[in-house]
């Protein structure tokens, strides 16, 4: 089957702060491979987290590295991590990572790569991924706004949307009181954004169970590895 694929394939990365997920994609972003994932290390230091990358890697065909990291990144580099650890702060994960796998590799903010692999690209489209934390991709005509992350932004009560929205708060509150302050944040995001279309996606995006407005829609998890092909794209 590898051998049919339309080269060249990407091994497309997912680091969440509760799993680690990686697929390998051919160069029209069509999946070659199934889905493995593993859990993440606890404490999620960076050595633990790339040795668990590249035991993914291991005995797959690919010919670069497309990876979506929990937090800022600016050429590279990790700049924040609140739901990994301290020491990924100025991690050179590109540079490292491609040592280590021997291939060219590509970092971007996780909820931006879902966003990739999500969209249509047209009109203001934003993205929520609802997990561990809680993440955010802007769009313009296709075009990305990098390294928003709303979840950061007061919401209500003094709490910022990850407190309120993350899985802690979700595991804390319940689904009911969850879906509440789910259809607040919607609601308030609207206002903020005048978006198009709002995706939203993360293993919590399950757990919606009210009705969702006309220009809202859940998409599939494995868009956060689906986006990965976007980012070899000139």
């Amino acid at each position: 089957m590898v051998t049919k694929a339309k080269l060249p394939l990407t091994l497309a990365v997912d680091i969440g702060g509760s799993g680690i997920k990686v697929m390998v994609l051919d160069t029209e972003g069509n999946p070659i491979t199934e889905r493995d994932r593993v859990e993440t290390p606890r404490p999620a230091k960076p050595d633990a987290v790339i040795a668990a990358i590249v035991g993914l890697a291991t005995g797959k065909e690919f010919d670069r590295v497309s990876v979506g990291f929990p937090g800022v990144v600016k050429a590279g580099i990790t700049q924040t991590a609140v739901n990994l650890d301290p020491a990924w702060i100025g991690f050179d994960l590109g540079s490292v990572l491609s040592q280590r796998l021997g291939k060219p590799v590509r970092v971007i903010n996780d909820a931006d790569m879902q966003g990739l692999g999500a969209i249509a690209g047209n009109g203001v489209e934003l993205v929520l991924t609802l997990g561990t934390g809680v993440g955010g991709a802007l769009f313009l005509d296709g075009k990305l706004v990098p390294n928003l992350e709303p979840g950061h932004h007061e919401f209500r009560k003094g709490d910022t949307y990850e407190e309120q929205l993350g899985n802690a708060a979700l595991e804390t509150v319940g689904k009911k009181k969850w879906n509440d302050r789910l259809e607040k944040a919607i609601a308030a995001f609207e206002h903020l954004f005048n978006y198009d279309m709002l995706y939203l996606g993360g293993g919590n995006a399950k757990c919606i169970n009210f009705t969702l407005p006309r220009n809202v829609k859940i998409v599939p998890n494995v868009s956060g590895l689906l986006g990965g092909i976007a980012l070899w794209r000139e």
